[in-house]
């Protein structure tokens, strides 16, 4: 086997595995190294996201949201369900050979890519050299090329006053493959983590609670959508305390037992399982030699320029180790911006417009600037909302939670944000983007025409109402 590539990606999820097909397909000679392993200790390529991420927290979501929809709201739509049970084994089987099949096929798109894989810690050295070390640290060896991609992804952060013990206490990749559903689960952060993780066992019968330290909820998304969500998601039954400061956690028996800070009290809650998603951080550690000139922040992340070169010349990064949101899609696109750059190509990813989803029931959305961000820059804009109660389709799904709220620039009536709430908006939000991708106006988006009755036409209306032109809401009177 040749030593010698025009690429190597060091990290086979979102970022990279996109990165070396992108490469392939510029007829760059490339290799990819990861040493991600399965439970069956296995190379499996995809990274967090497919293994222990992404996609097996949306299997979930959508099995939970399934169960939930049979055994509360099946007899309103005249459908009868008796002896109703939940089998999660079965539940965590499917999850599992979905993941199997998405991981599977990574490896089948290398192989008509003629991508070469690595199994094994990819590690940078000094002259675009890469040492790959198996898994048991015993063996490696050295490959080199002209351009290296550092994709090394993320890992769940942690907080040393509650050491993770893998049972009772869990990190995020724990929580998905619990072997029965909690009486009581515990949260720590109300973040896009735990909101997601705590909606699929609420659903699923446990009663859920969710110390975030911050005292405002979702500061990333628009506030308006924020505070909807907090409203929606406590009527739904998750108790989320805001301002709530973990200070320490024992496990005695079956139970974890917590200490936090709340009201300017000392609280203690006993809970069955407790799930730390705190936020995660740069898989940096161990990813370079100390002579390869790489520069990393204070945090862990490598130092980029716009277009993901790094301090060293032919090396690029890009994902969840360089600055910006760690979503798996804008990683993907960093990836193909970084091939087409070494490729000779034009290539950029504008970060203005970045989609961020939260798989929640109700969904939420959004991409641009946030209407606390219009205010604190000082521009001016004008804002158009449209409740989903007002939607047809939505009425007639039986989920009529939430809104859409477009925000323009008062000047040039261009697009600059879209925040949404509600039903499917994870897939809504693309109309959006693409919208504010081609510099459409809300006056564009009016003069468009949506089908009825969709979903969509949400999007429609709260473009309509930024000039007061909303059909299906009324004006409110001044």
């Amino acid at each position: 086997m040749s030593d010698k590539f025009d690429v190597i990606v060091i990290g086979a999820g979102p970022a990279g595995y996109v990165a070396a097909i992108r490469c392939a397909q510029l007829k760059l000679k490339t290799a990819c190294v990861d040493d991600w392993l399965n439970s069956d200790n296995k190379p499996s390529l995809g990274g967090t996201c497919l293994n222990v991420g992404c996609i097996p927290s949306k299997s979930l979501l959508e099995s939970s949201e399934f169960y939930e929809h049979v055994t509360q709201k099946a007899a309103a739509h005249g459908v009868q369900v008796k002896d109703i049970s939940l089998d999660i084994d079965a539940m965590m089987a499917r999850k599992d050979q979905v993941v199997k099949e998405l991981t599977q096929g990574i490896g089948s798109l290398f192989k008509a890519n003629g991508i070469t894989s690595f199994s094994g810690r990819g590690k940078l050295m000094a002259k675009n050299r890469v040492e790959i070390s198996s898994s048991g640290g015993n063996k490696s060896r050295i490959i080199e090329a002209q351009h290296i991609i550092l994709a090394p992804g993320s890992i769940p952060a942690d907080i040393a006053t509650v050491p993770i013990d893998g049972k009772t206490v869990v990190d995020s990749s724990g929580a998905l493959a619990f072997d029965t559903v909690p009486d009581n689960l515990g949260i720590i952060g109300a973040g896009v983590i735990g909101l997601e993780l705590g909606s699929v066992w609420r659903r699923l019968g446990a009663n859920v609670i969710l110390l975030e330290a911050q005292e405002t909820f979702l500061e990333i998304a628009d506030q308006q959508i924020s505070k909807e969500a907090l409203r929606q998601f406590t009527s739904l039954g998750l108790d989320i305390r805001l301002g709530a400061r973990v200070i320490g956690c024992e496990v005695k028996g079956n139970k974890a037992g917590i200490s936090y800070q709340y009201n300017n009290e000392t609280h203690r809650q006993s809970v069955d399982k407790l799930i730390v998603a705190v936020g995660r951080r740069p898989n940096t550690t161990g990813l370079f030699a100390e002579d390869s000139g790489l520069l990393l922040d204070e945090w862990g992340f490598i130092h980029v320029d716009d277009q993901c070169r790094t301090s060293m010349p032919g090396v690029y990064a890009i994902g969840d180790a360089v600055r910006g949101p760690m979503l798996a899609h804008k990683g993907s696109e960093e990836g193909v911006m970084a091939a087409e750059l070494i490729a000779g190509q034009e290539a950029q990813v504008n970060y203005d417009v970045i989609p961020s989803v939260i798989y929640t029931q109700p969904e939420i959305a959004w991409a641009g600037r946030t209407e606390q961000e219009l205010k604190t820059r000082g521009d001016a804009y004008r804002c158009g909302i449209f409740p989903f109660a007002a939607s047809g389709r939505a009425r007639a799904s039986g989920y009529t939670a939430g809104m859409v709220k477009v925000l323009a620039d008062a000047r040039t009536d261009r697009v600059v944000g879209v925040h949404m709430i509600g039903p499917h908006v994870s897939e809504l939000i693309a109309q959006a983007v693409t919208a504010m991708e081609l510099g459409a106006s809300s006056e564009d988006i009016a003069m468009t025409v949506f089908a009825h009755p969709t979903l969509s036409e949400a999007i429609h209306e709260a473009a309509l109402a930024i000039d007061g032109r909303a059909i299906h809401v009324a004006k409110s009177r001044k």
